[in-house]
């Protein structure tokens, strides 16, 4: 037993911890930053005031973690975030393809319990932060009322991915709130004169079918009147959770110290909305419905802003800028909402989208005056109309990724976030980054370190896209359809479809290709060609549009409508090439053509989009002569996704045993091998409430081994679905060649590898 005298006063439990970084917040942001910190080798402390990680993609709240993929309803391909974030949308997808929250919570909390450079404080909330002077943090202090401890953490370095940017805050961080007038940066999109006004919070909620009368009595608080929400005709009984994105409220409040009041109103529209769903009589399908779950605290999207030596800006967003100090990408649409919200009569959002991703420079990670503070998540450097698009949670924990590796370097070399802009530095972060599989636009591998980089590549065979058998279904003309082609340089080849018409049509195909290289928007026609089909049965159809490539680059081979005409398609499939269609998904966009008002600062073009399998189906095309862009070189480019190539070996569709070899001209001591599959980083893979098609990805190889000269085995995997496969070889080996065996694909799809990286003893 234990008793304890009277005392006039007790200090809680204090614990003091001592770290190479302190990472405030463990929303998905925080959790990569975490990660992939500890696997660059320093200690880390992530405080988590919840008592799950994820934030807003958690349990808790609920919301899909989306970015430059964007619900695949743009024209960004292959643009599926890559590193730490993939991982986990990889592994998610693949235990978890229909998309339950709490197995997500679970997944991030085993990802980072793996760590043992990482120390977990949940359920601990930051409340006071000691400086050693004006510009440096020395130490945070939290409190963990779990357990009654209060917790004092120190270290050199600190990354605020708190959402509200709480540490920024109690340290004295420059920081903004709400939008710019259009003067200061000359923001098209921006409103005439700077606002207090922010995006607001949403609470979500489930419902589900209990195939039983169910009565629901709403609490006092439930608003009744439901023609208070001006889209209340919009209210559907099947929808749930993430569909009701637009119960948004707060944008007019302050949604940092009215959190509380701010769900509080949120608590009222939902219950109104369900109290209408099951007693306005509108609704008979919703009699056997229960309300199975509400958030219990909101999801928010914006309040702090923190300056960085840069603001990214509308322009940088839209004309995606080159940024020397690139070190991720965004690509979701510049998302703004009505401060109003659920109350206001105007659209619930106006999107706008780039023609293609946008660089994020290393500048917006850090904060111009707190010399060792990293910012993270949807407090980084922007301005309001570029938040619009920077806030999204793969983006956010894409950029996270590389503060997390920038604060490895700077504990390392003893140095500060602005240290690392010293151009030799940057170029050391970058290559740091892209051998995790972080993404960089328009940067390429190229690690001295590399031992592949001095190999040459051969494989036992490679693909040419000559003729997609003509072996789908056929699909009517009623819009346009597309194949999207890696070409090479000189003249493109001649192309056959195959068609079948009602009636006597033209038959329109057009050659397009992007203005900007690496794009995937169809803006520049090449060449158009009509040809006079009449009316009968299937036949093939062959063009020549006479065009010449001066660089290889991917092409847009468009069969455009045809009144009573269908399209031949094939059940053939082959990383880097994908099939297209000229329509708008309506989750991101309002029509099939982006139309902006004319004075804002966004382009007008046409969304060219996939259809999610089991649709997309390859048109059966046939290409004379064949294009083989596929060869082995490709693994050793440094560019691990198709950008103006496919940037992978692909083995031919009938090699019955596909392998890429490596040969040195003299023997190398190799401890570790890097590989790169394709999982297909053209698919979103939303974390939650999406049920996927597969649960790998059908084109990764499954099954791998790797050989030396001698035909000996010195590493093999027979359960691959990720992106990346590290093999560490003990003993280390020592050969002049290295042969890499893809025995076999989760869908049947002709091999592919995007790289292979091969490390002696002092680079592991």
């Amino acid at each position: 037993m234990i008793r304890e005298p009277t005392a006039p006063a007790r200090a809680p439990a204090t614990r003091t911890l001592e770290a190479d970084l302190v990472v405030v917040g463990g929303g998905l942001a925080g959790t990569c930053c975490a990660i992939a910190a500890a696997r660059a080798g320093i200690r880390v402390v992530l405080i988590q005031d919840r008592p799950v990680l994820g934030g807003n993609a958690s349990s808790e709240v609920r919301l899909w973690a989306l970015g430059a993929t964007s619900h695949q309803g743009n024209n960004n391909r292959w643009a599926r975030e890559g590193g730490v974030v993939d991982e986990i949308l990889v592994e998610n997808t693949w235990r978890n393809p229909e998309g339950n929250p709490h197995l997500l919570d679970a997944l991030l909390l085993e990802k980072v319990a793996a760590e043992s450079n990482v120390t977990l404080l949940l359920n601990t909330a930051v409340f006071a932060a000691e400086k050693a002077d004006a510009a440096t943090i020395a130490s945070v202090r939290a409190f963990c009322p779990q357990n009654e401890t209060m917790v004092e953490v120190r270290a050199p370095l600190f990354c605020d991915a708190s959402g509200d940017g709480i540490l920024g805050h109690l340290a004295g961080a420059a920081y903004r709130i709400g939008a710019e007038g259009r003067a200061e940066f000359g923001e098209g999109f921006a409103p005439p004169e700077p606002s207090r006004e922010v995006l607001g919070h949403t609470i979500y909620f489930y419902s589900k079918d209990t195939a039983r009368p169910v009565t629901y009595v709403p609490p006092a608080f439930a608003l009744r009147d439901i023609t208070a929400i001006p889209r209340h005709r919009s209210i559907r009984a099947g929808d749930t959770g993430c569909a009701f994105w637009w119960l948004e409220y707060g944008g007019q409040r302050d949604t940092v110290h009215e959190t509380e009041a701010i769900k509080w109103e949120l608590w009222s529209v939902v219950h109104g909305v369900w109290n209408h769903i099951k007693n306005s009589g509108l609704f008979p399908e919703a009699a056997t419905m229960t309300l199975e779950w509400v958030g219990a605290i909101p999801g928010k999207r914006e309040s702090r802003r923190f300056e960085g030596d840069a603001i990214l800006t509308q322009q940088d967003v839209v004309g995606q800028r080159p940024q020397a100090d690139a070190v991720a990408f965004g690509g979701w649409a510049i998302d703004l909402h009505p401060a109003a919200g659920v109350y206001s009569p105007d659209p619930p959002c106006v999107q706008w989208h780039s023609k293609g991703v946008y660089p994020i420079p290393y500048r917006c990670l850090y904060s111009r005056d707190i010399g060792n503070l990293f910012l993270a998540g949807r407090i980084i450097s922007v301005s309001h109309v570029a938040f619009g698009s920077t806030r999204v949670m793969a983006t956010g924990a894409h950029t996270a990724q590389a503060v997390g590796m920038a604060a490895a370097l700077c504990r390392a070399n003893g140095w500060r976030p602005r240290d690392l802009l010293a151009p030799a530095r940057m170029r050391a972060l970058q290559q740091r980054l892209l051998r995790t599989g972080q993404y960089i636009p328009d940067v390429a591998a190229d690690d001295p370190a590399d031992l592949a980089r001095r190999a040459r590549a051969t494989a036992s065979s490679g693909y040419a896209l000559g003729a997609l058998p003509a072996d789908g279904p056929m699909e009517p003309l009623d819009r346009g359809r597309a194949l999207l082609v890696p070409a090479a340089a000189g003249r493109m080849p001649r192309v056959t479809v195959r068609v079948a018409a009602e009636r006597d049509a033209n038959l329109v195909l057009e050659l397009r290709t992007s203005a900007r290289d690496g794009n995937f928007t169809p803006d520049t026609t090449l060449a158009r060609r009509v040809v006079p089909l009449a009316a009968g049965g299937e036949r093939g159809v062959t063009v020549d549009f006479g065009a010449v490539l001066d660089t290889p680059r991917y092409v847009f081979v468009c069969v455009m409508p045809c009144e009573g005409a269908s399209l031949r398609l094939s059940e053939h499939r082959v990383t880097g090439v994908l099939s297209l269609v000229h329509g708008a998904n309506r989750r991101v966009a309002k029509g099939a053509t982006q139309t902006p008002p004319p004075d804002i600062g966004v382009d007008t073009f046409e969304f060219w989009i996939p259809e999610r399998r089991p649709g997309g189906h390859l048109p059966a095309m046939t290409f004379d002569p064949p294009i083989a862009v596929f060869g082995a070189a490709n693994v050793l480019n440094g560019v691990t996704r198709p950008t103006t190539g496919p940037n992978a070996w692909v083995a031919a569709a009938g090699d019955p045993a596909p392998a890429l070899t490596l040969r040195w001209d003299a023997p190398q001591t190799i401890r570790r091998v890097e590989l790169a599959f394709d999982t297909d980083a053209d698919h979103a893979m939303e974390s939650l409430q999406w049920r996927h098609p597969e649960r790998a990805m059908p084109a990764c190889v499954s099954h791998v081994r790797i050989r030396d000269a001698a035909g000996g085995v010195l590493a093999e995997c027979a359960d691959n679905h990720q992106t990346r496969r590290v093999f560490t070889l003990d003993p280390a080996a020592r050969t002049d060649a290295l042969v890499v065996e893809c025995l076999s694909t989760h869908g049947g799809w002709p091999a592919a590898l995007f790289e292979v990286r091969c490390y002696g003893e002092e680079s592991t």
